[in-house]
C-alpha cells in the first residue's frame, strides 16, 4: 500500500478516518538517531506505526521499532502527541486519515538492526545530517521537538 502525506495543503483530501498511531525517538550512546526509509512512500522517518487491538502504547511502540528497525526498545517518555487536522495521509485503498500520532522517547535495550517490509533503509545517523535527508515536515516537527529536550510533551 502507498500513502501521500499532506500537511497545511489546500488541495489535500478530505479525511474520512482516523486512527492511533505511534512513533518512538530512540538515541544510542553516541547521540545517534534510529531511522527508517519508509517503503510506503519512500520518506526517511522515526519508526512507528499503528496501535492494534489488544496492546498498550507502549506495546505498539516497541513492536513496531522491533518490525521496522531488529531493535529492541523501551519507552521512557512522551514528546508529544499530534493531532493536526491539517494534515492527512492519504493511502491508495481510498482511506484518507486524520493524524493522531503519540511520538514516545525511548531507549535502545537490544536486537540487530535490519529492514523490512515497511523499512527499505534502518540506520543511526548524526543529528546533523538529518537536514541531508527526505524527511516530511511532521516527522521533522516530532525530532524537533524531541532534540529540544522539553520539559512537558508537545500536543495539538
Amino acid at each position: 500500500m502507498t500513502r501521500v502525506d499532506y500537511y497545511n495543503d489546500p488541495n489535500a483530501p478530505k479525511a474520512n478516518s482516523i486512527a492511533v498511531a505511534v512513533s518512538a525517538f530512540i538515541q544510542d550512546d553516541e547521540g545517534r538517531i534510529l531511522m527508517i526509509r519508509r517503503t510506503d512512500n519512500d520518506l526517511y522517518s522515526i519508526p512507528g506505526g499503528q496501535l492494534e487491538l489488544g496492546e498498550t502504547l507502549a506495546e505498539a511502540t516497541v513492536r513496531e521499532v522491533r518490525e521496522e528497525t531488529g531493535i529492541e526498545c523501551q519507552v521512557t517518555g512522551i514528546i508529544g502527541l499530534y493531532s493536526d487536522p491539517k494534515h492527512v495521509i492519504a493511502y491508495d485503498d481510498g482511506e484518507v486519515r486524520q493524524e493522531f500520532s503519540i511520538c514516545f522517547r525511548a531507549i535502545a535495550s537490544g536486537g540487530n538492526l535490519h529492514t523490512s517490509s515497511e523499512s527499505k533503509e534502518a540506520f543511526w545517523i548524526d543529528p546533523s545530517k538529518l537536514k541531508d535527508l527526505v524527511i516530511h515536515e511532521s516527522i521533522r516537527l516530532r525530532l524537533k521537538h524531541a532534540t529540544e529536550k522539553r520539559v512537558s510533551p508537545h500536543f495539538t
